[in-house]
């Protein structure tokens, strides 16, 4: 554990230093878009924070290639380099279209790119489903879907990156339930040691989500722009993927195993959608919203999640904090079952519906009781 808090706080530091840097680059030679109308924020603000995070990210991988601790992942080090390779493709068309907009064609090519990269050179694809044994039927089949998974949650946080602080502490928070999971699949599997490639990019994530919060908080200084949504996107749908592979399909056959390997045999699936549920209801609703309109899915507007909730009467700052505690509500609600079922506490799956159903109730009021009146528009979008 102690290797793993170290690569947080590296991680954090690094990409601290590296986004003030980035600020006061950005500022001196003027690297910023002039403001759109979809834009929540008033003051022309430096967009390129996704460089600072993937060099913090970057650094962090570099670190622990030297580190004895993890060496289990290294031993392969082709899906490292797969990770990186992906990450760096990302960063690149994300500061494109930070500073000048490229056609969303293009970016979404990219992004498959990238997601092909891990899947084909890296070898990290969803091999099984956690659902009564399912296995993946070809491997034409499990690289599709591995491709699709990942481009899908890239889009999913990035999709929602439109108010200060809300991707990375939507991510600290999804990304730290995640880490948790991971360590403790690891531990309660027997195994000889606790480093895994998915605990490690948990890590990472979090590390990169603290240290790029500071200036990210409202009123933000900088932004982590497509370049830093995307590759939290990126990695965090990796990470899932890459702890499928310590879980047997056998282990589903609820006549052989008991109730505690049941549920965890299907955490893999259940906890990554849920630590990004509101990220995927939002890409989800947008996309159909667009078509339906007859426009690109990828066609930018006004009226996601985020904006409503503006649009509700709460302020930016409030609608964030609303985004955490949904993230976490839902995503410690599942971690608390399996913990419960795993270490057979009393109440087992209780715990875990309790919390969720006490928890939701709370959101649900805080959600719909914003401190202001409610923004109309004739139009139906959001000027606030």
């Amino acid at each position: 554990m102690k290797q793993y808090i170290f690569t947080i706080l590296f991680t954090a530091t690094v990409t601290l230093a590296l986004s003030w840097a980035v600020w006061r680059l950005s500022l001196r030679f003027k690297l910023y878009p002039g403001i759109r109308e979809r834009d929540v924020h008033k003051t022309p603000t430096p967009r390129l924070g996704g460089i600072a995070m993937f060099l913090g990210m970057v650094a962090a991988f570099a670190v622990s290639a030297f580190t004895p601790y993890f060496s289990i992942f290294w031993s392969n080090p082709v899906q490292v380099y797969a990770i990186l390779g992906a990450m760096l493709l990302t960063v690149v068309v994300g500061i494109a279209d930070d500073l000048w907009d490229l056609d969303w064609m293009i970016k979404l090519g990219a992004q498959f790119l990238a997601a092909g990269m891990i899947a084909w050179l890296g070898h990290l694809q969803i091999y099984s489903l956690p659902i009564y044994g399912m296995t993946v039927p070809s491997s034409a089949v499990s690289f599709a879907l591995t491709v699709f998974a990942i481009v899908i949650v890239m889009n999913a946080v990035n999709f929602i990156d439109g108010l200060d602080g809300l991707v990375a502490g939507v991510c600290l928070i999804a990304s730290g339930i995640f880490f948790a999971y991971s360590y403790i699949v690891a531990r309660d599997g027997g195994a000889s040691s606790y480093f895994n490639l998915a605990s490690f990019i948990a890590a990472v994530v979090i590390g990169a989500c603290l240290g790029f919060l500071p200036l990210n908080w409202s009123p933000a200084k900088l932004f982590m722009g497509d370049s830093g949504a995307l590759v939290l996107g990126l990695l965090m749908a990796t990470s899932a993927i890459a702890i499928t592979g310590q879980f047997d399909p056998a282990t589903l056959d609820p006549a052989e195993f008991g109730r505690s390997q049941l549920l965890g045999a299907f955490i893999p699936i259940l906890l990554p959608i849920a630590v990004v549920i509101l990220p995927l209801i939002d890409f989800a609703s947008a996309v159909l919203r667009r078509y339906w309109g007859g426009k690109s899915p990828f066609s930018p507007d006004r009226k996601h999640l985020h904006h409503r909730m503006l649009d509700m009467g709460h302020s930016d700052v409030a609608a964030v904090l609303i985004f955490y505690a949904w993230t976490a509500v839902i995503g410690i609600s599942i971690l608390l079952m399996y913990i419960a079922t795993s270490q057979d506490w009393f109440g087992q799956y209780w715990i875990g519906v309790v919390f969720a159903l006490i928890g939701i109730a709370a959101c649900l009021v805080v959600t719909f009781s914003p401190s202001r009146r409610p923004v109309r528009h004739p139009s139906g979008e959001s000027h606030s």
